[in-house]
């Protein structure tokens, strides 16, 4: 039995694990962790705003193109993709992809979890997929569910990456990991996502400020960083 820990996302876009969470990826996979992105949809409409500038694009087109880029993108961090396929705008997953997202906690037995805020009033797709990585999580404790005696497993710890617009968002992040030593790694899986090139920029500039408030909280030199939102309390035995 392989004793390598393991991260997993749950992410509604391609886009998403790359702008809010590509630093984390690239980070922990350079630890040697096993990092999967489980990746609900292709972000074919809403999340392809330059793709379909194209006159005649169709459907088929659009999904090949921003899939080829989510397993480009992952590649570069050091991640291994799935695709559910889930829809996008709107994002409705089926009880076949719960409990296949299900099966991959019990598989992966990730040390720690990253999605979506759980509120978005500019993107609906956002909580359903946040929704989807809690209820998933809770299932999987479930001894009932595909009852296995030899079934070794323990819910992992949530968080949740930064929206665009946090302060809309109820979001208020209580961690900021420093992201410096893959910054150059990020900032290239950006400019694989070419059906979001106006979002380059902007991510840029939300990983240069969480930089300088992560060095302010921590007191050490940092400057890219990205914001994170503890789900659940943390068990400590002490406080420094």
């Amino acid at each position: 039995m392989s004793t390598q820990k393991s991260g997993l996302v749950v992410t509604a876009h391609p886009g998403d694990f790359v702008w809010r969470a590509g630093g984390a990826i690239a980070l922990h996979a350079k630890k040697g962790y096993r990092m999967k992105i489980a990746c609900l949809s292709y972000g074919e409409r809403g999340e392809s705003q330059w793709a379909w500038k194209k006159a005649g694009v169709g459907m088929a087109e659009v999904k090949a193109g921003r899939r080829a880029e989510a397993e480009a993108a992952a590649a570069l961090l050091g991640a291994e993709i799935e695709f559910f396929d889930a829809g996008d705008y709107p994002l409705r997953p089926s009880e076949a992809i719960l409990d296949r997202l299900i099966d991959i906690y019990r598989e992966e037995k990730p040390a720690f979890v990253l999605t979506h805020a759980l509120e978005d009033p500019y993107n609906f797709d956002h909580p359903v997929a946040a929704h989807l990585a809690q209820e998933a999580r809770i299932v999987a404790q479930s001894a009932g569910h595909k009852p296995d005696p030899d079934r070794v497993y323990a819910a992992p710890p949530v968080f949740l990456f930064e929206p665009h617009q946090p302060e809309q968002c109820n979001y208020k992040p209580n961690l900021i990991l420093n992201i410096d030593a893959v910054w150059e790694q990020k900032r290239q899986a950006f400019e694989i996502l070419a059906a979001q090139k106006h979002l380059w920029d902007y991510y840029t500039r939300v990983a240069l400020n969480r930089g300088v408030q992560g060095g302010r909280n921590s007191g050490k030199p940092m400057t890219y960083g990205e914001a994170y939102q503890r789900l659940f309390p943390e068990a400590l035995e002490e406080l420094a």
